[in-house]
């Protein structure tokens, strides 16, 4: 059972990915703030759809953690699920993400309309640079700005390494950082087809202010935090 409504999953995201990206290419005209709730309604209708075909559900703690003005979020990356739940759980966000997925015909263009903050990996000094000038730049617009720390999704019940880019940026703009763990991996795992009937927790932690400390002494607040908080996830 749970290989068929993966595939009807599967299937029905592919065949509403170009539809609604061609959609998207639509809001152009609209200011940013408004283009990403648009393109948005996709990640809410994919997560309605994983609900109502996989089972897989989700709760929330920690909400009232969440600022009422934009800040820095630092997310464990498990999953698909959680690029497509923040969408859902939190206020608009811009994303940093390599400049690759962009060139993704019909879901690139679309995901290039969401102001995202598309880095070259290969360019260390630069993507940092980018990342610092445009990150301000969004929160100034009104987004919060999403960053995966570890880079890359990472199998459920390991760690990767956590880089210090989000929280130079907040060393560098005095936002506050909010961490952000759960365990989406162990239902819809890192590139996995099978995705698993189940609830999905996320807990926001409490926002960390940045003033007097360095990059790096914030990162160790974020990683100690949501590292612990995953293994109290399943209490």
């Amino acid at each position: 059972m749970t290989f068929l409504r993966s595939l009807i999953f599967l299937t029905l995201q592919v065949l509403l990915t170009p539809l609604f990206s061609t959609l998207a290419l639509l809001t152009f005209p609209f200011s940013p703030l408004t283009r990403y709730r648009l393109i948005s309604n996709y990640a809410r209708t994919m997560v309605w759809l994983v609900q109502a075909i996989c089972g897989i559900r989700y709760q929330v703690r920690g909400l009232e953690n969440l600022p009422d003005t934009p800040c820095i979020v630092l997310c464990k990356h498990q999953s698909a699920w959680e690029t497509l739940a923040l969408q859902v759980i939190f206020p608009p966000q811009a994303w940093v993400l390599k400049r690759e997925l962009l060139k993704i015909p019909f879901f690139g263009w679309a995901l290039a309309l969401t102001s995202p903050i598309a880095i070259d990996r290969s360019d260390g000094k630069g993507a940092m640079k980018q990342l610092l000038k445009q990150g301000k730049e969004r929160l100034a617009q009104g987004f919060y700005v999403v960053i995966f720390p570890e880079g890359t999704r990472v199998a459920y019940g390991q760690r990767g390494k956590y880089k210090v880019g989000g929280t130079l940026l907040a060393a560098s703009t005095g936002v506050p950082v909010v961490p952000v763990a759960h365990n989406a991996g162990r239902l819809w795992g890192r590139q996995a087809f099978s995705k698993h009937a189940g609830v999905i927790t996320m807990s926001i932690g409490q926002p960390i202010d940045p003033a007097g400390m360095k990059a790096d002494e914030i990162m160790a607040q974020v990683e100690n935090w949501i590292e612990h908080e995953i293994t109290q996830l399943e209490h």
